[in-house]
C-alpha cells in the first residue's frame, strides 16, 4: 500500500508574505482563526509554504489571506520540490533539516 494510500493526499502552496512575518507568528495567527489551521513548512523573508489538503486549498488561501492580507497565492503543487524548483528563493530559505 502507497504511504498516499494511509494519509492521503497534500497540496503545498507557495505564498508571497509581509517579509517580516516569521514561522511562529504566522502559525499562531493561522490558528487563533481555526483549530484545523493548515501546517506551515516554511516562513522567511517574505516566502511561505503551507501544507493542506486538496479538498482545503481554497479555505487555505483564504485563511492565509485572513492572517496576512499583503499575502499572495502563487502556485498549488503536489511536491515541495517542485515548488522550491520553480521559486529558487524556497529552496534557499528551506529550513535545515534536524538529524
Amino acid at each position: 500500500m502507497a504511504v498516499k494510500e494511509k494519509r492521503g493526499r497534500r497540496r503545498y502552496i507557495a505564498f508571497t508574505v509581509d517579509a517580516g512575518l516569521t514561522k511562529d507568528s504566522l502559525v499562531r495567527s493561522l490558528r487563533a482563526r481555526s483549530d484545523a489551521a493548515p501546517y506551515v513548512v516554511q516562513c522567511a523573508e517574505g516566502w511561505a509554504i503551507v501544507r493542506c489538503s486538496p479538498a482545503d486549498i481554497d479555505i487555505t488561501i483564504s485563511a492565509m489571506r485572513d492572517s496576512d492580507p499583503s499575502s499572495a497565492s502563487l502556485r498549488t503543487s503536489g511536491t515541495l520540490a517542485a515548488l522550491r524548483d520553480a521559486y529558487p528563493e524556497l529552496k534557499r530559505l528551506r529550513p535545515v533539516k534536524k538529524n
